[in-house]
């Protein structure tokens, strides 16, 4: 797996994450190729990548299922 820097990245809180702190999901859409996402109560912690074209279907998936 190859490395990025998202040290200076833009996060992007998921509209579902609630006030209180819940189960809350950050992504950034600086990159081209790859979708860097973490934990927002662990911003420091790792960071996962998934491919631009598979996180697209996966947030296509997730709309449908709404």
């Amino acid at each position: 797996m190859r490395s990025i820097d998202v040290s200076t990245a833009s996060w992007r809180k998921s509209s579902h994450s609630n006030q209180d702190g819940g189960a809350c999901v950050e992504v950034c859409h600086d990159f081209d190729a790859v979708v860097p996402v973490r934990d927002s109560k662990a911003p420091q912690g790792p960071v996962l990548l998934f491919p631009a074209e598979s996180w697209s279907s996966f947030v296509s998936a997730i709309k449908a299922a709404d």
